[in-house]
């Protein structure tokens, strides 16, 4: 990345913020509608230790959730891939199951299975899994037919072209949907919260809110979006390591 890229975006964002702090100030926007940038940044420092204990949460919750996805997701993919007759009659599930409002199941989570870790973990999974399944499925088709076709002239089986084949070629697909689906658990997991907790950024934010803590919420917000950028970024991290026959490994 050149230093004209990397000053870009940060003369950008500096911009913006200045001009948030300064329409709040010459406005006289009270602090409990909307707080200054650098209220938020001071907010965020001195309760630095509480955020981070709140986070721990939902970061339990966002990977377990993750994890769970994406499981479900690539062995529905391979099950589709392996059955065109299997993939007629789950698509209607498949499609069915992103039509749901995560906001109606979450409550019928918690009141099933509590305030603890798991509600708000299957919340994460069920707003992940669709990208997950549909990116492994798209991805298990990239594989090129003469090359199956080899495999199967030399007597290969099914096993051993899925193994040597069809996977490796899947996962650019699979890491591509996997880095959507790790921003879409961070918002399953913050709606689990919203829903019923008694522990986590969501939750934070609501207490915030209910006591005219904007300035609080705002940092919620802030160390959310840390925990999705770290997800992201060590995502991109194991997705060089693995494909670095692809490109150079510089694609991410």
């Amino acid at each position: 990345m050149t230093l004209r890229g990397v000053l870009l975006p940060i003369a950008v964002v500096a911009l913006v913020l200045g001009i948030w702090e300064g329409a709040v100030r010459w406005g006289g926007v009270p602090a409990y509608l909307l707080p200054t940038p650098s209220r938020i940044a001071m907010t965020f420092w001195d309760h630095l230790g509480l955020l981070a204990h709140h986070a721990g949460a939902t970061a339990a919750a966002i990977a377990l959730g993750l994890l769970a996805a994406t499981g479900a997701g690539l062995a529905l993919a391979a099950a589709m891939a392996a059955s065109p007759t299997f993939e007629r009659a789950a698509a209607p599930f498949l499609v069915g199951s992103q039509m749901l409002p995560v906001f109606a199941v979450a409550p019928l989570l918690v009141v099933w299975l509590g305030y603890g870790l798991l509600p708000k973990a299957l919340v994460a999974a069920l707003v992940a899994f669709f990208p997950i399944a549909i990116g492994a499925r798209d991805g298990l088709r990239q594989a090129s037919g003469e090359t199956k076709d080899l495999l199967r002239s030399m007597g290969a089986s099914r096993r051993q072209t899925f193994v040597n084949l069809l996977f490796p070629a899947s996962l650019p697909a699979v890491f591509s949907s996997l880095k959507v689906a790790a921003t879409l658990c961070v918002v399953g997991a913050t709606i689990g919260e919203w829903v019923g907790a008694r522990r986590g950024l969501g939750f934070l934010m609501l207490e915030a809110n209910a006591r005219l803590r904007v300035d609080l919420v705002f940092a919620s917000i802030l160390f959310l979006a840390l925990v999705a950028l770290s997800l992201f970024g060590a995502l991109r991290i194991i997705e060089r390591r693995l494909l670095h026959w692809r490109d150079g490994g510089t694609r991410g």
